[in-house]
C-alpha cells in the first residue's frame, strides 16, 4: 500500500507542472494554434523542441518570437504577436515547450 501511495505522488509531482504549463498555455489561447503533440495551425510544440533541440540561443529566439510574432519557419501562416502575454508567462511556456521531448 505505501509503494502505491508514494508511487502515485511521485507521477503526480512530475505530471503536476506539465499540467499546470497546459493551463497556462491554453489561458493565453496558444492552443487555438498549437498542440503538444500534433500540428494544428502552428507546429506541435514537440516539433519545436526537437527543431531547437542544442540551440543554446533558442529560449531567447522564441520569446522574441512569442511577443513579436513571426513568419517563414514553419510554413506561409504567421505567428501573431503576442504582446498581450506576460514576459513572465512566456519565459515560462518557451522553457516548458523546449523540455518536450
Amino acid at each position: 500500500m505505501k509503494k502505491m501511495l508514494f508511487a502515485a505522488l511521485a507521477i503526480s509531482a512530475f505530471a503536476a507542472p506539465a499540467f499546470a504549463n497546459l493551463q497556462l498555455a491554453q489561458k493565453n489561447n496558444c492552443t487555438a494554434c498549437h498542440a503538444v503533440d500534433k500540428k494544428v495551425v502552428g507546429p506541435a510544440y514537440k516539433d519545436v523542441a526537437k527543431k531547437y533541440a542544442g540551440d543554446k540561443a533558442a529560449e531567447a529566439k522564441l520569446v522574441a518570437k512569442v511577443k513579436a510574432g513571426g513568419a517563414g519557419v514553419w510554413g506561409a501562416v504567421p505567428m501573431p504577436p503576442n504582446a498581450q502575454v506576460s514576459d513572465a508567462d512566456v519565459k515560462t511556456l518557451v522553457k516548458w515547450v523546449l523540455s518536450l521531448k
